[in-house]
């Protein structure tokens, strides 16, 4: 561990992420604008489709994976996962303010947490209970259910959250075996290989404009990605996990100016309780980490 430039480099870091965070709202804010009259199962292959070029360099690694069954059935399982969790994610995009989109899909780490101690037995201390449990607390706000009328985009939000948690859960299983562009690279191409039938079948016409749009949002979610192992790599995660409030300040921000989007403070206050727990149990796992 590099520790000690991490700690000369604090304001890089947090840099990287305030970037990291830019690029986040960037792909959510292009997705609404320019591509939400699309089937979400559509623009969801063309977003893997387009980005395979961004995973090119790591054909090699691909080649080099063991042709073990299981190992197949891991790989095979993270990308349903993944593509699932993709399709409910552009589908909400398109039902709710970007906002909400913001502040649920940081009930990631939450999900994240519950399933590593249910599936890999990974223990559930004090510390982890209460994160979760602030970060429920937070949902709950931003929902209010028996308050208002839920749309489905809520509810596809939340499977967003577990289906990605599934997604990470696997990869982390399976970078301690193959390299981890190889778990990048073919999460993307059997992602975009599982999901072209579908998108068939509910094929739309799509101009240069949309496709230039999806360009844009797999180039945004491939820097926003390196942009964030930078900045773990410059700072410790103490310094540079706060930083992640900003995506919810400036989705609100986004949402108002561009969509006419209300600012709900019970979004702001909700989201803020979620990302405050999982900026917590970053912390303290770090702490205990060493």
């Amino acid at each position: 561990m590099n520790n000690t430039n991490a700690q000369q480099n604090p304001a890089l870091g947090i840099f990287f992420m305030v970037l990291t965070g830019l690029c986040f709202v960037a792909m959510t804010a292009v997705v609404k604008a320019q591509v939400s009259h699309l089937p979400a199962i559509q623009t969801s292959f063309l977003r893997f489709f387009l980005g395979l070029v961004f995973v090119l360099p790591a054909w090699k690694s691909i080649f080099a994976i063991p042709r073990s069954p299981k190992l197949i059935k891991l790989l095979t399982l993270r990308s349903v996962f993944h593509a699932f969790a993709v399709v409910c994610w552009f589908y909400s995009m398109t039902r709710i303010p970007i906002a909400e989109v913001t502040a649920m899909n940081h009930l990631n780490p939450v999900f994240i947490t519950l399933l590593a101690a249910l599936l890999l037995g990974e223990k559930l201390g004090n510390g982890r209970i209460i994160a979760v449990f602030v970060a429920l607390i937070g949902a709950f706000i931003v929902l209010r259910p028996g308050f208002r009328v839920l749309d489905p985009g809520h509810f596809t939000m939340l499977l967003t959250a577990a289906g990605l948690a599934g997604s990470y859960l696997l990869a982390k299983v399976l970078s301690s075996q193959i390299r981890p562009a190889a778990v990048v690279a073919i999460m993307s191409i059997t992602v975009a290989i599982f999901l072209a039938p579908f998108a068939i079948l509910a094929w739309e016409p799509v101009t240069v404009p949309d496709l230039v749009a999806l360009g844009m949002v797999a180039g945004l979610a491939t820097l926003a990605h390196y942009l964030m192992t930078r900045a773990m790599a410059v700072a410790p995660i103490s310094t540079i996990q706060p930083v992640v409030f900003l995506q919810l300040v400036w989705s609100v921000i986004l949402g108002a100016a561009f969509f006419g989007e209300p600012v709900d403070p019970w979004v702001i206050a909700g989201g803020g309780l979620i990302i405050a727990a999982v900026v917590f149990n970053a912390i303290r796992e770090a702490k205990v980490a060493g």
